[in-house]
């Protein structure tokens, strides 16, 4: 097993660098990686989960779950989940395991279903539960009460353009089932508030309301009170804040666009086999449009760390190539641009190609610039096939605190081998790049998790073109450590894990 020492220093080059005065040293150690034996099957590697009660990992993926032994990888049992619909995600709380379900017509409702994690079975009493349309990501509140459900609700067929300006409006699609959050109550599993967006007060800038559809919520995270939950809203560029004392939305907010022309936020443009960062000298800028999200208290402050993927409408309506529709000449004829927001000489894309640190008003605080697609070219896995779309799209987010210093690990989707990038975050204002995993072999890091067991930290991460998953031992030179594998809570669901015993 090969180690990579991973210490607190700004870290530009690929080697070890020294540690900062009281840091605890990181150790990431490939402990196994479990492959799907059927490649043609249409099960994939998607979202994982961690139940701490029975050690191990449920890996949800389209037609099933794989629940895998996470001392070894081993399959313990493959569960069949056809039946429900498409799963597009797991959390696990004190044994009980919540699977979303999108029905077979994805504008209809679809389903949380629950699994016992000891039996394997579905659990007794109440265990299906209506929600919203293509519920997409789910997660418990940090008390367990209750489970969140982002239902996403994408239209099958979009409305088409209504006019013949630049920048483009579209209409309403015929069937769009409204996008919304629905709470589920665990005690008597049943939702007790569908939170809505419609009529919502929005705030921030380009907030994107012309593309056909509504709001579609995409991942969320919960505050540490369990007060207040923060939702992406991808394809519209914002973030919603639910307020879970009222079950309701109270706001919308737009989350600006990021400036590629100015230094630190160069791009590669070309698509053209060379890898070439440039600074444009017309205006181009990256809508954030974040898919996950997680949360981390900072001097008692609620501090939100987003994936900056970047996604467009489904039917390719709402991006062209800036040559082509707005008469872009090279360096950007080949770049893909929103047809929503572009015209000619000013350019809007999809994604940053970066993650941000945001407080809870979208006021931005960090943003990690061209760094991310820069380090995987420096690796040789930065995939220049996708350098005219959104280069390197970080999708996935998990936290982990240990010894009080705060690690941010960002699933990077387009790379040649898959790669996550580990931030300390501890300071959101002094952020420090660690290093970057990459494992040959795994393609498209989809869902990670982080979890504690026997005194050792994990990262589990769900590879979905690859159909693997893949286990790394996070070893901390000052970690306690006990043989007591449930001296930790299980994962809460947005993807982190807080270590309490500091």
């Amino acid at each position: 097993m090969k180690k990579a020492l991973v210490s607190f220093a700004v870290a530009a080059a690929l080697g070890p660098v020294a540690a900062l005065a009281g840091g605890p040293d990181l150790q990431f150690t490939k402990v196994w990686t479990y492959a799907l034996p059927d490649k043609t099957t249409d099960k994939s590697a998607e979202i994982p989960a961690y139940d701490a009660k029975t050690g191990t990992l449920w890996v949800a993926g389209v037609t099933g779950v794989d629940v895998l032994d996470a001392a070894t990888g081993a399959l313990i049992e493959s569960i069949d989940t056809r039946t429900f619909g498409s799963v597009n995600s797991v959390a696990i709380r004190n044994g009980l395991a919540a699977l979303a379900f999108e029905a077979t017509t994805r504008t209809l409702p679809g389903l949380v279903v629950f699994f016992d994690t000891r039996t394997r079975k579905l659990a007794y009493g109440i265990n299906q539960v209506p929600v919203g349309a293509l519920p997409d990501m789910l997660t418990f509140t940090p008390d367990g009460k209750r489970i969140l459900v982002a239902n996403e609700a994408t239209p099958t067929t979009y409305g088409t353009r209504i006019d013949t300006s630049v920048p483009r409006i579209y209409g309403p699609a015929a069937v769009d089932p409204a996008g919304s959050v629905s709470i589920i109550d665990v005690r008597s599993r049943s939702v007790v508030a569908t939170a809505g967006l419609t009529g919502v007060a929005t705030s921030g800038s380009n907030l994107r309301t012309q593309t056909g559809m509504d709001f579609e919520p995409e991942y969320i995270t919960v505050d540490e009170d369990g007060e207040r939950a923060y939702v992406t809203l991808q394809e519209a560029n914002a973030i919603g804040v639910l307020d879970l004392k009222k079950g309701r939305f109270t706001r919308v907010i737009g989350l600006g666009a990021k400036d590629f022309t100015q230094p630190g936020n160069q791009i590669d443009p070309f698509n053209n086999g060379v890898t070439e960062f440039i600074s444009p000298t017309v205006p181009v800028k990256g809508l954030y449009m974040p898919d996950a999200i997680a949360s981390y208290e900072w001097r008692d402050r609620t501090l939100l760390v987003m994936a900056n993927e970047g996604d467009y409408r489904e039917d390719d309506g709402d991006r062209s190539t800036a040559g082509s529709t707005f008469g872009a000449t090279a360096p950007l004829a080949n770049l893909r641009v929103s047809n929503t927001e572009s015209s000619p000489g000013s350019y809007f894309v999809a994604g940053a190609r970066s993650f941000s640190i945001r407080d809870t008003n979208g006021t931005l605080i960090y943003d990690s610039g061209d760094l991310l697609d820069k380090e995987a070219a420096a690796r040789g896995i930065y995939d220049d096939g996708r350098s005219r779309d959104k280069g390197i799209e970080p999708e996935g987010v998990a936290l982990l605190e240990v010894e009080d210093r705060t690690f941010a690990f960002i699933g990077l989707e387009r790379t040649l081998s898959a790669a996550v990038a580990v931030f300390d975050i501890t300071n959101p204002y002094a952020v420090k790049f660690i290093d970057m995993i990459v494992t040959a072999g795994d393609t498209a890091p989809e869902g990670l998790v982080v979890f504690k067991r026997r005194g050792d930290y994990f990262l589990a991460i769900a590879n979905e073109t690859s159909k693997t998953t893949t286990l790394y031992r996070l070893t901390s030179r000052g970690a306690d450590r006990d043989d007591d594998e449930h001296d930790a809570d299980e994962d809460d669901g947005d993807n982190r894990y807080r270590d309490r015993d500091h």
